[in-house]
Parts: C-alpha cells; structure tokens; sequence
C-alpha cells in the first residue's frame, strides 16, 4: 500500500521543479559563466577557450549514459547530482575570492557541467519511466516551458540580481556634468589632485571629483592631436595602475618561455598575422583629419583604502548624446594609487554645436557580488535536492540493470554506434550537424562580451543589469516565441518547405551585430531591438535543426533514441569547436571583423543544405 501511494503522486508535484533544476545548470555553465568571468577581467580568449571546453559533458554525453542505467536508479542519480550541483555552485562562490579564482573557479565549473549532464541523462530516463504514453505526451510542453523559464531566470534574473548586487556592495555613485559649446575656450587641461583634509579611519572611504562640471569647446582638433591626447590619458593611467598592464598590453609578438609549440609557431604567428591585417594604422592623411574636441576628468579616492584592496569604478555616460567616452570606462583604485588622479577621457562629436551629458561612475566588489549569488544558487538546489528526495514517485521499473543485462546492454551500445555511423549519407548527415549553427556557435560566445565591454575596446559599454534585461530576459522570450512560431509553421507546410528559409534565418540576422560593432548606439531601445530580432529568428530557424535530427533518426526503429542521443553530442560539438577559437579570433581582428566573419561563416553552414533530402509530407500535421 505504501509503495502504491509513492506511485501514484502527481506529475505536476515534481515534473516543473525537475525540468527547472536540469535548465538552471546548464544556463549558468554555458552563459552566465561568460558573463561573470567577464565582470571579473577574463580576456575574451580565455573565457571562450575554457567555457567552450565546459561543452564536452554533454558532447560525450550518449558515451556514459549506459552508465546511469547500470549504477543504481535514474531516481539516485537525480537526488545526488542536484546535491552534487548544490556543492559545485558552493565551491564557485567560495573560489571567487581567491587570488587564484578562475582556475579554482573552473574546477568546480567542471564539477557543475559533468553532474549537469549526468542530471539530464536521469531525469529525460525517469520521465519515460514514471508516466505512460498519454502523460509523456500531455506534459512534453509543460516540461519544456519550466525549462525555458530556468533559461530566462538564468541568463535574466541571475543576471539582474548580479548586477544589483555589484551596485549594492560598492562606494556612492559618481557623477560629473559635462557641456560642451563653441564659446568655451580650445583648451585641454588634466586634472590635478585637489587638496583632501586629512580623514579619520571612521570617516567613509568614497571617491572625489578634481571638478563637477566639465566643459568642451566645440572647435575641432585633429587626429594626430586627439590620439595624442589619448596616449597621454592612457599611459598615466596604466602607469598608476588604474588600468591592469594585461588589458592594454596585449601584445601577441611577445614570446614567453612557457610557451608551447601550438603557440610559438601557429597561434601566435596567425594572430599577429591577424592583427596586422585588419587594425591597420591609420594613414598621415587620416591623421589630419577634424575630430571633434575633448575633455579630461579626474577622479579619486579621498583616503587610503585596506591594503590589497581593489575598488572598481565602471563608468558610462546616462545619455545617448554627441558626446562619447574615449577611454577609463574601467578604473581600479587600491593602496597603491590612492595619492593619483585617474583620468577619464570624453569626446564631443566634430559636427555638434551643443551637447551636454552625465559621467556616472558605480562601484562594487564584483567578486564578492557574484559569490553571494553562487550562494543563493548553492541553497536553491539543497532545497531542490530535498524536495525530490521526497516527492519523486518510486517506479517499479526504476532499476539498475542485472549482470545479464548489462552485458546484453554493452552489446547494444555498440550495435547502436555501429548502425548510426552506417546510415547512409552519414558524412551529409554530420556536416549539416557540425555546420548549421557556425555562424552562431560563435556569436553565443562573443555576443555577452560585446555587449559589456567598453565603446573604446568596440563593445556597447552595457551594465550587468542592462545585459541581463536586454540579452537574458527581452532576448530569451524572444527566442521562446520564435521557437513556438517555427514549430506552428513547420508544422503546416513541413521541414522541406522551411528548410532555406531557415538555414537563412540562422545566419543574415546575424548582420545586427555587425551594425551594433559599427554604429556602437547608446540607445538601450536599438540594441534591444537588435538583439530581440536575432534571438527571434535564432529561435524560428533553430526549429530545422531539431526536425532534421528527428528526420535522422525517423527510420532507426528501435534504435531511434540513442541515434537521436548521438545526433545532440554532435549538436554540442558544433558549439564547442567554432566557440573555443572564437574569443582568440575576436581579439586578433576586433569586433567589427569578427561579427563579417561571422557573417562569412553562413557559407560552409549552408553548403549541407544544398545536398540533403527530405520527405516533403515530414513534419506537417497528420502526414507523418
């Protein structure tokens, strides 16, 4: 009587919360970690190359999914790896502190990945296993709507609350009122520091302002005077340590004794190669040219600070105005340089008369912001893991296998290989799979980094709060709406019909951003909508992609879930490969190359295209 009760517990008690918990993880390891490792100062090299490495679980996922089935219930599985989860998102929180923080934090990002993969294996097995056909079939949407709302948690309201919790922790805002006109005098003074009373150790730490209103003259100067000026700027700068050596030397001739081989003589020659190719310098006549004028702001700390303390100052003009900031967007004050003024450089356009903005400055302990939501992360799947150790039903079929049967079971795992690597056209087959997504393998990389990295590095200058509203929230749901809609359209006309609409929809959207590179727009309504239209036909197009793996495995018989299990490692693959270089490729040739190479990437994606077959009547309503 006691195990009739466990069966019989409602679906709805458990399948929202577990479909939830397996899209939490995935979402942080393949997005959010992006975003955070960006926060914290990883060049964009390293972020890709080692997230894109945090694909492989899932790549090599069909490979150890026997496993689950061997050892204990896929109900185990499930409460230890959301305990397991639980422990890795502690881990992070308490690795982001250390000095040596992205290796620590990596390791146990490796924990999450591998137990998150592992978790997806269980939970879509005791799905099968705890509901008959009519319930699979009546809660597949419910399942994948509790997933996508992890998504838009994940990549929207971690990401808010990240952002607040960055404002949270931080000093009083700064704020400086700039104008500029054509009756203030053509003269560029930088600051001195002001004379600061000698403080007590209750007094507050805060920044200072060497003036609270900046003004412009609108009497252009050249290039060659402007970029002087800007060297000027830059150098005190780096000089005092406001700005890390590592963000503005980033020079790929130089040669490091721990080099290895791939990097003497591929990587780095390539990338210089790269970089002579598209930052070409500009020419004498470039350098004559107007440019609008400029202006020096200075900021400070008005006493010393702890010692080894670093204090962040992120700071973006509140305006879209024809004013714009040149350089020290990211200013790091410490013991060090407390008795120096940090420089921040803004420039009028050369075709404004007036103009008038704000300089805001924010600060905050990044890293003590992001721990804390690692921790809030922590304790959701402590509770998650309590929950469903209770709440799960106990199915009879819910077993490990026999000794017998996992030698039947071994023998089918290779005959199952065997007969996917057999079908015919399968080399077709793994190039639509590796390809189709090239292009945006490598956008999903760069696209958060673009989005927060400074106007002067070629990025929009986001804040963590305005990413994850934009990017995570408006984006996802756009994605959401867009993926229902390709579904709705391929299932009246089916996936032949919609196959190069499709294959085309993954790709020429991916022109907003070579727009965004150039443009770099202030307005946060552009860039939403820019971002909002991308995610959107991702979404609709995304719909062929997930047809044709079905189409693929329609004729595999009693093979056709594992073939269809191999068909997502290869998916994940496609995302991996292209992913890992992507941050490298972007460094070497800039933004606004990197997004027309992206561009350029729709060619080898479509070439498969040409080639495939498909049944006509496959995927239209009532014509399978």
């Amino acid at each position: 009587m006691t195990e009739n009760k466990k069966n019989t517990k409602s679906p709805w008690s458990w399948i929202p919360t577990l479909y939830f918990a397996e899209g939490i993880p995935y979402v942080v390891v393949m997005t959010v970690a992006v975003i955070m490792f960006k926060r914290l100062g990883i060049s964009n090299t390293d972020i890709a190359l080692y997230t894109g490495w945090l694909y492989l679980p899932w790549v090599i996922k069909p490979f150890w999914s026997p496993l689950v089935d061997l050892l204990k219930t896929k109900r185990w599985w499930i409460v230890v790896m959301q305990l397991v989860i639980g422990a890795a998102f502690g881990g992070i929180a308490l690795a982001l502190p250390l000095p040596v923080f992205f290796k620590a934090s990596l390791i146990f990002m490796w924990l999450l990945a591998f137990s998150s993969a592992t978790h997806d294996i269980a939970a879509d097995g005791f799905y099968m296993l705890a509901l008959n056909e009519y319930q699979q079939a009546y809660f597949v949407g419910i399942r994948s709507t509790f997933y996508r709302i992890a998504t838009i948690i994940g990549q929207g309201i971690l990401i808010i609350i990240a952002g607040s919790l960055e404002s949270w922790t931080g000093l009083s805002p700064v704020e400086i009122n700039i104008s500029a006109n054509n009756n203030i005098a053509n003269e560029i003074v930088l600051p001195a520091a002001p004379n600061i009373p000698t403080l007590s150790e209750n007094d507050e730490l805060a920044f200072i302002v060497t003036s609270k209103d900046i003004q412009i003259s609108t009497q252009n100067i050249t290039a060659q005077q402007f970029d002087s000026i800007k060297n000027i700027v830059e150098s005190h700068n780096r000089e005092a340590g406001f700005v890390s050596t590592a963000d503005t030397d980033k020079n790929l001739e130089t040669e490091d004794e721990t080099d290895g081989w791939w990097t003497r003589n591929i990587s780095k020659p390539l990338g210089n190669w790269l970089k002579k190719t598209f930052n070409a310098q500009k020419t004498d006549e470039n350098e004559k040219s107007l440019v609008g004028n400029v202006a020096v702001a200075g900021i400070m700390l008005n006493k010393q600070p702890e010692e080894n303390k670093e204090i962040v100052l992120n700071i973006q003009l509140k305006k879209d105005s024809d004013i714009k900031l040149i350089s020290g967007e990211r200013l790091v004050f410490n013991s060090k340089n407390r008795d120096n003024v940090a420089y921040v450089l803004v420039q009028v356009d050369k075709k404004a008369m007036f103009a008038d903005d704000i300089l805001k400055g924010t600060s905050g302990n990044i890293q003590l912001a992001w721990s804390i939501l690692f921790f809030i992360l922590s304790g959701l799947f402590v509770v998650l893991f309590i929950y469903h150790r209770f709440i799960l039903p106990h199915p009879a079929n819910d077993r490990a296998a026999s000794k017998s049967g996992s030698k039947i079971m071994f023998k089918e795992f290779f005959i199952t290989f065997g007969t996917f690597f057999t079908k015919k056209n399968i080399i077709l087959v793994i190039s639509f799979l590796l390809l189709y997504r090239l292009g945006e393998s490598q956008i999903v990389k760069m696209a958060s980094p673009f989005l927060l990295d400074t106007r002067t590095t070629g990025g929009l200058g986001l804040t963590t709060g305005q990413l994850g509203l934009i990017y995570g929230t408006i984006g996802v749901l756009m994605l959401t709406i867009g993926g229902i809609l390709g579904g709705l359209a391929a299932s009246r006309k089916g996936l032949k019909y919609w196959l190069w609409p499709m294959a085309l929809g993954i790709n020429i959207p991916h022109l907003v951003y070579v727009y965004l590179s150039y443009m770099q727009p202030g307005s946060l309504v552009i860039v939403g909508a820019c971002v909002a239209f991308e995610q959107f036909c991702y979404g609709f197009a995304f719909t062929a992609y997930m047809l044709y793996m079905l189409y693929v495995c329609e004729s595999s018989g009693l093979h056709k879930t594992a073939h269809y299990a191999i068909c997502t490692g290869f998916m994940a693959l496609g995302m991996m490969i292209p992913g890992m270089i992507s941050g490298w490729l972007q460094e070497c040739i800039g933004y606004q190359n990197f997004f027309i190479w992206v561009i350029i990437c729709a060619i080898p994606g479509l070439l498969p295209v040409l080639f495939i077959k498909v049944d006509p009547k496959f995927g239209i309503k009532g014509k399978e």
